[in-house]
């Protein structure tokens, strides 16, 4: 049984280490094939040129429909790179006869297997050359100004889809285009108010400013231009706080359903191994089955339940404990699965924050629109809201429950010492920041919501 045992782990470990040496080639296989379907699409309906706005022979759904294609086809070519420049190092790092081989070139003796790995060498580099030849069109400019500070729809391409966007096509809008400014114009409209200061109050700036543009003859159309800003900074935002909140839940969930399950209940047999994980759940255990004897012997006495004699009462006990014994060996090695399946789930969000910079850039613009168009008392009450929550006098007790949580979900024992020390630091550094930010960036940008603040915390 050991035998069979270490040779199913032997096989899965081969398994495992083939496929992750073979990690680097398929990631760069799949930035290849992006590759190839960018150049397949210029070639078939661009002559060979870029994929551009400035091509006269397609409207404005035609070219919508190619730079949606282009956007995916670029994104995988960058993800699969990135992928295939860190695994390949860590490949090598961990290949240290891969390496050897490859600097055998001058040697007179060569095996078939340096043949194959300068033949591979040779493919790679051919493949990488033509990627990045294909991608070296599509590198955006660099901007003067930050992508987060300005508005989604001031690109071309932004504003051909959001002619003919409707509800059933919002989905589409996350993937627009880099959001880079066109003119200094723009650039000025796009400074968000945490960046500007003048010592001439902010109201009478725009006071000036909102009576110029009602004499602009253009102001109609910029009227329209900065709803539909709006609306697609809206869309874009909204879309990115579901995914961001949807994936790595899914992704726990299928993880732990579908892959770390199996795995932890093939490799953990429970007539093999401990029933609990940790103290306190064979503490629980044991209160559980004290109460049902207790409960038995109420009920005789009571006259609820037939008077039981001791074989039966122990019979009925040791059913019992059987019950308890198999729920907290399933509670057990739950919690060993949520431990990886969170690790997964970790890393899906960080795969995806990676991958959503433009998202978070316009989420940016959108959370100051939204805050900082607040009034001065919503803002006040907001700060004391979130306060008195996370820091108030009352927030121990719910850090506490947090923690209490957080420790059940992995198989954590409770440890009461590192609970109150991790309340009693944690909450000061928070409260820290919040009259950092106040006095920092509050204070200057709306001096009026922080005497709000003062005087309603007062």
């Amino acid at each position: 049984m050991k035998l069979s045992f270490l040779s199913q782990l032997q096989s899965y470990l081969g398994t495992a280490n083939q496929w992750f040496s073979d990690t680097p080639e398929r990631a760069l296989d799949r930035a290849y094939k992006a590759a190839l379907m960018i150049k397949a699409l210029e070639d078939e309906h661009f002559d060979g040129k870029k994929i551009s706005q400035d091509c006269q022979k397609y409207r404005e759904n035609a070219m919508s429909y190619f730079e949606t294609k282009l956007r995916n086809h670029l994104k995988t070519a960058k993800f699969g790179l990135a992928e295939f420049q860190a695994s390949a190092s860590i490949v090598t790092r961990s290949n240290p006869d891969l390496t050897r081989k490859t600097k055998l070139t001058g040697a007179p003796n060569f095996r078939r297997e340096d043949f194959e790995i300068q033949d591979k060498q040779a493919i790679t580099l051919e493949k990488l050359k033509f990627i990045d030849d294909v991608l070296s069109k599509y590198k955006p400019e660099k901007a003067r100004y930050s992508s987060a500070l300005v508005p989604v729809a001031q690109s071309k391409s932004v504003e051909a889809n959001l002619r003919n966007v409707d509800r059933n096509e919002a989905k589409n809008l996350v993937n627009q285009p880099p959001l880079f400014p066109t003119d200094q114009r723009v650039a000025e409209e796009a400074e968000t108010m945490t960046d500007t200061t003048s010592f001439v109050p902010r109201s009478i700036l725009s006071t000036l400013d909102r009576l110029k543009r009602n004499f602009d003859p253009n102001s109609e159309e910029e009227v329209v231009q900065s709803f539909r800003t709006s609306q697609t900074k809206t869309i874009i935002s909204i879309r990115f706080i579901l995914v961001l909140i949807l994936v790595p839940l899914l992704t726990q969930q299928v993880s732990k359903t579908f892959f770390v399950g199996p795995l932890v209940d093939r490799f953990r047999e429970p007539n093999k191994t401990e029933i609990f994980l940790n103290v306190d759940l064979e503490e629980e255990a044991f209160q559980e089955l004290q109460r049902f004897e207790e409960l038995l012997k109420f009920k005789s006495l009571i006259g609820v339940a037939p008077q039981l004699s001791k074989e039966e009462v122990e019979e009925e006990v040791k059913e019992k404990a059987l019950k308890i014994g198999e729920e907290y060996s399933h509670r057990s090695a739950n919690a060993i699965k949520n431990v990886f399946a969170d690790l997964i789930a970790a890393g899906s969000l960080y795969l995806l924050l990676l991958n959503s910079q433009k998202e978070i850039a316009v989420f940016k613009a959108f959370v100051d629109d939204v805050v900082y168009g607040l009034s001065d008392s919503a803002k006040a009450f907001i700060i004391i809201l979130f306060t008195d929550i996370f820091v108030g006098f009352h927030s121990p007790h719910g850090w506490e429950v947090i923690l209490e949580g957080t420790a059940r979900h992995l198989g954590l024992p409770e440890n009461r010492d590192f609970n109150f020390l991790f309340i009693a630091t944690f909450p000061v550094i928070l409260d820290t920041i919040f009259k950092y930010w106040i006095f920092r960036y509050l204070n200057r940008i709306s001096p009026s919501a922080v005497a709000t603040y003062r005087n309603m915390n007062e």
